[in-house]
């Protein structure tokens, strides 16, 4: 995710505040290590088991684990009725994954002969991340996505006092926020739950997975618009200081962030 969207080295709108320019195509391929050992289980088994696995970073996508095909079990593959043709990769062949009565149509997918740009793609296999039952990034189950190893998470504790709307309602006001920081994304602003106005929030049954953060429940206002907060309670370590703490996010939410005072003043 770093590397390949918005303004990052091999997204499509450079930034204008670098001094050097990348002497290729617009649309840029990478091929990286993934640094530790990656499964996944389809169905009771384990359909591939790597230590070898690596990362295709292209433009404007997100990050693609390409394994290769000896440790993928290849007896559990069945070739599909599907190809398709990528102008940066080349022609993909693809497989359905069968076990017993469960089928996975076409969730594998390969460049036999890749273009010579993109040849170290030979003999690797990639996978439709959700159509399998379960990933492992080493032994920590894994939703959603494989962590990018470009991609940073950081929380820090501030003392800059905010101020949180909803319409003209204040609902939230802190000295004591977290500040989230996250890789291709504006900073996010999390506040105790004691500085909110929890009187006015009802919670929701949204929810949502991070692998950067973790697990996320969601807060309404009883008399509003739904879902216009979130809070990790049992955030992952990188963000471990901002658990019970909510952020505010939506087209009726203003959050008002105090600049750091003048220096002498």
């Amino acid at each position: 995710m770093t590397l390949t969207l918005g303004t990052a080295p091999l997204g499509t709108r450079p930034p204008g505040t670098a001094n050097y320019a990348i002497d290729g195509p617009a649309h840029r391929l990478l091929l990286t290590d993934f640094p530790r050992r990656a499964r996944a289980t389809f169905g009771g088994e384990t359909v591939l088991d790597t230590t070898r696995g690596h990362l295709l970073h292209e433009s404007n996508i997100l990050p693609v684990l390409y394994v290769p095909e000896a440790d993928v079990r290849q007896d559990l593959l069945v070739p599909a009725d599907l190809s398709t043709h990528c102008p940066f990769k080349g022609d993909a062949a693809y497989w359905s994954i069968a076990v017993g009565a469960h089928t996975a149509e076409s969730a594998v997918w390969a460049y036999p002969d890749p273009l010579p740009a993109a040849n170290w793609l030979s003999g690797l296999q990639a996978f439709t991340f959700d159509a399998l039952d379960a990933w492992f990034d080493e032994d920590e189950p894994v939703e959603g996505h494989l962590r990018d190893p470009y991609h940073r998470v950081d929380a820090r504790r501030s003392s800059r006092r905010v101020r949180v709307r909803v319409g003209e309602v204040v609902v939230a006001e802190s000295a004591r926020p977290v500040v989230v920081s996250e890789t291709g994304l504006p900073n996010r602003v999390y506040v105790p739950l004691a500085d909110v106005r929890s009187d006015l929030l009802t919670s929701s049954t949204s929810r949502s997975h991070c692998p950067y953060k973790g697990w996320a429940t969601y807060w309404s206002m009883i008399d509003g618009p739904a879902d216009v907060a979130w809070s990790y309670e049992e955030p992952f370590s990188d963000v471990a200081v901002a658990a019970g703490h909510l952020c505010f996010l939506g087209d009726d939410v203003t959050t008002e962030v105090d600049d750091a005072p003048a220096l002498g003043s």
